[in-house]
């Protein structure tokens, strides 16, 4: 069973007033929305994976100084990718179809691999900050440098989409652990494997994480309002962590085409795809995840075709740019969840009461726009003054 609640670890100095963990979303959100979050009350997420190292010191600069509570910074712990001339040159081709579409040049050259994982030059950079909370995707960096990390007085978590997983994590040494369930938005964080029928549905994998390990469970994947998180507590989570209903946040740097795309009726058809870094990710579904991932006669948004990650994303900036400037919803793509519909249009810094959309019922923040979300106080399971709601199985 989970020991303590977030505010019990992440509390440190300052205390963590919510239970809400702001999940990193690299190329939707910078240090604006983490700060947003933190300073609402919230544990705020800063997504290194993609940044220079120059981006990344000055994110961090504005972290430690402008946040007034604990926050988190999170990177990648992928193994480099194998370069495959003949898998690359077959993605080129791949693309061509849709390049010709844009006017633009077919694909040249070879992949680049723009997503790097944590290692120690990283730890380097990052040593002077001492992060409150530092969180990993795809398992955990090489033990000497997650012993650094923690030697910072960082906590550590990752996620697990699996109780073999979980149980992995904890005999690793993480402090707490993310529970991802399928509906999440992003990239699926499975690292003992890569079979995707072993993925359960939040409902079926919070519980049984719960009751495996001996540390703090957070639950994420379909959690967009009040009742998702009053759902979660009732099944053991010691707090959630949510990304998808920031995106239309004006702290978030969704752009104009994918905040449309999140406010249509497109929104609620989401599936997991790797056509746009090698990766399996949920996203909304477009021309692009159709046209590349139908590998299989049931219309899937898998291609096997795709050069592992991250190097499948290599060629798809130009055709993001066009879809942009045309407004044509080709490539539309980002770390939406199944519940891509319950976003906040709102401001997290401000804090007169606002009237928020949460998957279609309006919830009233009374001095943060954070409590849509997470309800104050906080159920918990054994308090009788609450009744979770009813959850069906979403496996």
């Amino acid at each position: 069973m989970s020991k303590s609640t977030l505010q019990d670890l992440f509390g440190l100095s300052s205390p963590l007033r919510l239970p809400v963990i702001q999940a990193p979303m690299a190329g939707s959100q910078g240090s604006a929305l983490a700060l947003a979050v933190t300073n609402a009350g919230g544990l705020g997420s800063l997504p290194a994976a993609t940044l220079t190292p120059d981006a990344l010191r000055a994110e961090l600069e504005l972290m430690r100084l402008q946040a007034q509570g604990p926050w988190n910074v999170n990177f990648f712990c992928h193994q480099p990718p194998q370069a495959d001339p003949g898998r690359e040159a077959r993605w080129r081709a791949a693309l061509a179809p849709l390049c010709a579409e844009a006017g633009r040049p077919a694909p040249e050259g070879p992949a680049i691999a723009a997503r790097a994982p944590f290692d120690a030059t990283v730890a380097d950079l990052v040593e002077p900050f001492r992060p409150p909370v530092v969180s990993f995707h795809f398992g955990l960096p090489a033990p000497e440098l997650l012993a650094r990390v923690k030697s910072w007085g960082s906590k550590v978590l990752s996620s697990a989409t699996t109780v073999e997983e979980a149980l992995w994590l904890q005999a690793h040494g993480v402090d707490a652990i993310i529970a991802q369930g399928l509906e999440a938005g992003g990239h699926r964080g499975i690292f003992l494997g890569d079979d995707l029928t072993t993925q359960l549905g939040t409902v079926a994998l919070l519980p049984q994480i719960v009751r495996a390990v001996e540390l703090p469970v957070i639950a994420a994947g379909g959690i967009a309002d009040a009742a998702g998180v009053a759902a979660a507590r009732a099944l053991g989570a010691a707090g959630v962590q949510v990304g998808t209903a920031y995106l239309l946040c004006p702290e978030a740097l969704t752009s104009a085409l994918h905040r449309a795309a999140l406010q249509s009726a497109q929104a609620q058809h989401t599936a997991l795809t790797n056509v746009f870094t090698g990766r399996p990710a949920r996203g909304i579904v477009n021309r692009a995840m159709r046209a590349l991932g139908a590998d299989g006669h049931w219309g899937g948004c898998i291609s096997h075709q795709a050069p592992a990650f991250p190097l499948a994303a290599t060629h798809w900036a130009p055709l993001r740019a066009w879809a942009e400037a045309e407004k044509i919803g080709l490539t539309v793509v980002g770390p939406e969840g199944a519940l891509a519909t319950g976003v906040l249009a709102i401001r997290l810094g401000e804090k007169p009461a606002v009237t928020a959309r949460a998957s279609g019922v309006p919830l009233r923040a009374t001095w943060s726009a954070l409590r849509s979300i997470s309800v104050l106080p906080m159920p918990r399971p054994e308090d009788s003054r609450y009744s979770a709601p009813r959850v069906a199985s979403q496996v």
